[in-house]
């Protein structure tokens, strides 16, 4: 049957040529109303800025000194190292700084030997606003005699670690005069020392390499020598969040048979309040952040935690640590025989020993300085 629809009225599926054709004042009118809509498309920069807690402009002068210590140290490693590309800059010092690379890339030992504590540095006001700062501190259990060496194991490892610097390479919480005698060494990865300017300064802070030669060096170097060793290490880091103590510790046997060798004794010590600092993003195992923060660790030996904290001028936004109390609980010293080569079976009924010894702190004073805490502790590895 032939078609009867005309030229120009609409055919079946199409539009008519009056539908496709706007008037001037129809095409305003519509645009009006859609620039009166509005639009309710989020904004994640807004959100983040409108959650933003910000400081009071009137604060004491005490807790700003205390932010600033705390910042310092934080990025000391960017501060050291633009210092010296600055240097570098200046040609009539060419020399001067070639010698000192030299110095302290080939020659210098210190870092495996010992290091080069200053009392004074580690007694410097700054530490105390350091510590001040969470407030950081710690709680002595058992006297240790200055008549033997001792390894110290700290837990957990937290991000960066800030309560074991503050309690074991500064004066600030008061380590020398509870422990008499005793001369603590805090030990770190040995890229730490090819920072220049950077390892001139953990090194006045009695801080060494964690090699096993460092350990032996100064294990060796008589009664009341002394090694801290933050066990977990970067695998740790990565199980580091607020509320959860989940530490890396089965398989970690090294520093076991080090104090055996040595015949030092054994002391554990949690620190409540570490891993609460730092807000890390979720990273659970499976997850596509955790396996590449294990490959980058396994690359390069250390991992890069994904975290935030606090800012200079903000509670809530930036890459400060928060105010939370740290409190490393230093237990009761476990006795070891010395014996050079130790079997497994010594080295892992030791490390029981030391195991047990750690639960008994966690469970002695988790309701008094863990009362936030998620879970309860945790050996994941």
């Amino acid at each position: 049957m032939p078609s009867t629809t005309k030229k120009g009225d609409r055919p079946s599926g199409g539009l008519s040529k009056a539908s496709r054709t706007l008037s001037a004042n129809t095409l305003k009118e519509r645009l009006s109303k859609l620039a009166a809509t509005p639009l309710n498309v989020p904004n994640p920069v807004a959100a983040a800025l409108h959650n933003v807690e910000f400081v009071p402009s009137q604060i004491p002068r005490k807790r700003r000194l205390q932010m600033l210590a705390v910042a310092m140290w934080s990025v000391m490693i960017v501060i050291a190292s633009c210092a010296w590309l600055m240097l570098c800059a200046i040609p009539p010092l060419w020399p001067f700084l070639t010698l000192y690379y030299i110095w302290a890339r080939f020659i210098d030992r210190a870092p495996e030997r010992g290091g080069r504590s200053s009392y004074w540095f580690r007694s410097s006001r700054f530490w105390k606003y350091f510590a001040d700062y969470y407030p950081a501190s710690f709680l002595k259990e058992a006297d240790l005699p200055a008549d033997r060496p001792y390894v110290f194991g700290y837990h957990p490892h937290g991000i960066i670690g800030m309560g074991a610097l503050a309690t074991f390479a500064t004066e600030a919480t008061g380590f020398s005069a509870a422990f008499p005698g005793i001369k603590p060494h805090l030990l770190t990865l040995t890229t730490n020392f090819q920072v220049p300017f950077y390892r001139d300064l953990i090194l006045a802070l009695g801080v060494c390499s964690v090699s096993k030669e460092s350990c032996s060096n100064i294990l060796k170097s008589g009664p009341g020598s002394a090694i801290t060793i933050v066990v977990g290490g970067a695998a740790e880091s990565l199980s580091a969040h607020p509320g959860t103590a989940d530490l890396t510790l089965r398989k970690r046997l090294g520093f076991i048979k080090v104090a055996i060798q040595h015949g030092a004794d054994l002391v554990p010590v949690f620190s409540f309040g570490e891993n609460d600092i730092y807000q890390q993003m979720p990273n659970e195992k499976g997850t596509t952040v955790y396996a590449l923060q294990r490959k980058f660790q396994s690359i390069f030996g250390f991992t890069l935690p994904l975290f935030h904290g606090r800012g200079l001028l903000n509670y809530n936004l930036g890459l400060m640590p928060y105010r939370r109390r740290i409190v490393a609980v230093i237990g009761k010293p476990i006795h070891v025989d010395q014996c050079d080569k130790p079997t497994l079976e010594e080295v892992i009924r030791v490390q029981q020993k030391y195991i047990d010894e750690l639960t008994r702190i966690w469970n002695t004073y988790k309701d008094e300085f863990a009362k936030a805490r998620l879970r309860e502790l945790n050996i994941i590895d």
